[in-house]
């Protein structure tokens, strides 16, 4: 599933530099399986479980940026997400869960526009 899910992820990227190549995306990699010593040094390093897969460094008359979480299939959100979310969209972000490109492109597309 969760190559399932970083698929889907680099297609919807790809997209985003294509259609808006002077613009920035990038992804904060805070998932998958790492050994101990990996885990603790990126957590001492400012790793913050539940932060979204994607930001759009482009603000706008409404929102500071833009955060994308990526699922694929029947994936929900963990507690963790729901409570990083909560706490960025109270700051000004917009943040949206996309399960397919069709979803991100007219959530990246409607942002944009804005």
């Amino acid at each position: 599933m969760r190559h399932k899910e970083s698929k889907l992820q680099q297609m919807c990227v790809k997209y985003f530099r294509y259609r808006y190549p002077d613009e920035i995306i990038f992804s904060i990699p805070n998932g998958g399986n790492r050994n101990a010593i990996t885990g603790a040094l990126l957590k001492k390093e400012g790793v913050l479980p539940g932060v979204p897969d994607l930001f759009i460094a482009k603000g706008n008359s409404k929102y500071h940026g833009m955060f994308i979480e990526m699922k694929y299939g029947t994936n929900t959100l963990t507690e963790e997400q729901r409570k990083v979310q909560k706490k960025l969209k109270e700051k000004n972000y917009l943040v949206e869960i996309c399960y397919s490109l069709d979803e991100f492109i007219s959530a990246v597309d409607k942002y944009m526009s804005l």
